[in-house]
């Protein structure tokens, strides 16, 4: 259990944990992470049977991770110290994890065959927040959970080691679903009722639109091919379209296209050009800051794709672009710097920036993706 200044219920989880084990007839531990509490909540947790550990770091993550790995247990069930869980609920959550299940999730909704009790969920959390972010969570990374931000959940000491969670903050959590989906560990999901809080001293510690957006965050770092790749490609070949019947004048019906359009669909393949150079760079440093996996599809692509043909590449499509962007001024210089026939010389001039501009991002692009995946030692101390 995670506690930070949780005085008016720390006690009650922790003999109410301890009265679960010895009921299921389970040999264990009641272990609280304390972050630094200065209401006695140590003392009180002591008293009610747990073991303490101190942790100096603040933060949800570093407190859970402290006190994981400091459990002596095969399995470990997690929840907060704040009265909204029933720990007499946890043998469920062992059992469940002896059928073979790595990770077993609490689900609180009715999507999942939870119950929320009055007053113990914030009504934009249990109707627009949760059932969100659970929703971008089974559809971008699979994961199989109806509740992604149930705090009560159990895990094997073994599958918890290989996932290598690195979140020190509330993204702690949502961070073991997301890395256990990828990873593939069999994910199962127990249903539970959620009570309202026993605080009485100091409201939650949670902040709707902060960590809604802390997660919304963390997911974009994670997922940069359904919100990033897969949209600039998009939006690049739709655009590279329109632009070439911008420059074409193609006609459709009574519509005429022109320099307009073909301005438009350069602006287009800019900004999805961005967004798949976006996609890449934070691939690449998901995976060398050991948030995600190694792909071999980045791999692949890296290789295909050196600093040397990148620069290469990049400094083909400038050389273009200045050669068309000169035509134009050579187009201004033959009418005695006077006035230009404007969809004659966009035709030139509009093609010379968009080259210029993808060639200037691919020159940039591969200098910083050389940055992220220098080898990298750790600082010595002294």
């Amino acid at each position: 259990m995670p506690c930070l200044n949780e005085a008016d219920t720390v006690a009650t989880c922790v003999t109410r944990a301890c009265r679960a084990l010895a009921e299921a007839g389970l040999n264990g531990e009641v272990v609280v992470a304390d972050n630094g509490s200065t209401d006695g909540s140590q003392d009180l947790a002591r008293a009610a049977g747990a073991r303490v550990v101190d942790v100096v770091p603040r933060g949800y993550g570093n407190a859970l991770m402290a006190g994981i790995e400091s459990a002596r247990g095969r399995y470990i069930v997690m929840g907060d110290a704040d009265e909204s869980y029933d720990f007499a609920e946890s043998p469920r959550f062992v059992a469940k994890l002896e059928q073979g299940f790595d990770l077993v999730q609490g689900c609180r909704l009715p999507s999942g065959g939870g119950r929320v009790l009055p007053g113990a969920m914030p009504f934009l959390h249990r109707w627009v927040g949760n059932p969100a972010f659970s929703l971008l969570a089974r559809w971008w990374f699979r994961a199989r959970v109806n509740d992604v931000y149930c705090g009560l959940r159990g895990f094997s000491k073994e599958a918890y080691e290989r996932l290598h969670l690195q979140c020190a903050g509330m993204e702690f959590a949502i961070e073991m679903i997301v890395r256990a989906s990828l990873a593939n560990l069999a994910i199962g999901e127990v249903p539970i009722t959620l009570h309202p809080d026993g605080r009485r001293t100091h409201a939650s510690h949670l902040r709707t639109f902060r960590d809604g957006w802390r997660t919304l965050r963390f997911y974009l770092l994670l997922s940069p091919r359904w919100l990033f790749l897969l949209p600039g490609i998009a939006l690049t070949l739709l655009g590279a379209g329109a632009a070439v019947a911008g420059y074409a004048g193609v006609r459709i019906g009574s519509a005429g296209l022109d320099v307009h359009t073909l301005l438009f669909g350069a602006l287009m393949v800019i900004a999805g050009y961005q967004a798949m150079i976006f996609a890449v760079l934070t691939k690449v440093f998901a995976i060398n800051a050991a948030l995600l996996p190694p792909d071999t599809r980045v791999q692949r692509f890296a290789g295909l794709l050196s600093l040397e043909r990148g620069l290469l590449l990049g400094a083909a499509f400038v050389a273009v672009g200045v050669a068309l962007l000169l035509q134009t001024v050579l187009l201004w210089v033959q009418r005695d710097f006077g006035t230009l026939d404007y969809s004659r010389t966009l035709r030139v001039a509009i093609p010379g920036v968009l080259a210029t501009v993808v060639g200037l991002q691919t020159i940039l692009f591969v200098f910083f993706a050389g940055v992220l995946q220098l080898d990298r030692r750790t600082p010595v101390t002294r």
